[in-house]
């Protein structure tokens, strides 16, 4: 193959990483102000706030027709109580965590819903949104438990993890195209064993060890806001072992896996848990 026939493959792929470079670089830059930890993210805090939005008055109106959005009775009033606690210990973590660097405080618009279904599963829209589905209550059997899956879940907001994953599939949207353009020279089956190789790389070897970070990243935020509202974090490592008997241990090998092994979760959980339990110890809302 001659020169033009070498540029031909590498200037389509070598122009996808500069803009991909490019992206990065002009991207919003967040620092945490809890965990002094500064990252790059695709949307901004008010572009954030009406994606969540969005989202959240779609689940609630699709669970709306199927009435399983409850407005009372001892499982809502339990989700209440606990989110209640978390926000009141987040926000003033924020605030703090503002004042410390001189900065904004975010805001979040709180809101919290129970929908009436067998899914073991919460979780916390950007901006604040928070649902709770009551087959998650079983298994999270105590407010400490269940404080914290949704300390866990609102950590996934305050650290912004969705606009960080967006930036990260936008950069690997580019490079892919990219590697495409160069590749479309190649017959079919050439392209498709090469793609196949690049997707398969990027999967297990960036995307999903991303993902396993922001999930530990979002247990140990969790465990703290948790803490600080109060609850016994120790109960933590207990509903760990709780989710794991409910699945039944099934579920891919954690290298696959978008979320760490439970043995895993554990054991990062019990490294941070000396720490945890200080901020418990001094929680205003300890034994409330």
């Amino acid at each position: 193959m001659n020169e033009r026939g070498y540029l031909r493959y590498i200037i389509p792929i070598g122009l996808a990483i500069l803009f991909a470079a490019y992206q990065w670089l002009t991207a919003e830059r967040f620092t945490n102000p809890e965990t002094g930890k500064t990252v790059r993210v695709a949307l901004s805090e008010s572009q954030e706030d009406q994606l969540g939005l969005q989202a959240y008055r779609q689940t609630l109106a699709e669970a709306s027709q199927q009435g399983a959005v409850l407005q009372s009775g001892p499982e809502y009033d339990r989700v209440r109580r606990v989110a209640e606690r978390l926000v009141h210990a987040v926000d003033a973590e924020l605030a703090k965590g503002g004042a410390a660097t001189g900065g904004r405080p975010r805001k979040f618009n709180w809101a919290v819903s129970v929908v009436n279904s067998r899914q073991i599963n919460a979780f916390c829209l950007p901006g604040g949104k928070i649902v709770v589905y009551t087959g998650l209550l079983p298994v999270a059997d105590n407010d400490a438990r269940l404080a914290a899956v949704m300390g866990h879940e609102i950590a996934h907001a305050t650290l912004r993890h969705g606009s960080q994953r967006m930036l990260q599939q936008k950069l690997f949207q580019t490079v892919q195209t990219g590697a495409a353009v160069s590749l479309s020279g190649l017959d079919y089956d050439q392209q498709r064993m090469i793609m196949g190789a690049l997707g398969a790389g990027a999967q297990y070897g960036y995307i999903l060890p991303f993902s396993r970070d922001n999930e530990n990243e979002a247990d140990g935020l969790g465990l703290m806001y948790a803490a600080k509202a109060g609850y016994d974090p120790r109960e933590a490592v207990e509903l760990w072992k709780r989710m794991g008997q409910a699945s039944g241990g099934k579920g891919p090998p954690e290298f696959a896996s978008t979320h760490p092994s439970g043995d895993t979760r554990i054991r990062r959980l019990t490294e941070e848990m000396p720490k945890a339990l200080a901020e418990y110890e001094k929680s205003p809302m300890k034994g409330q």
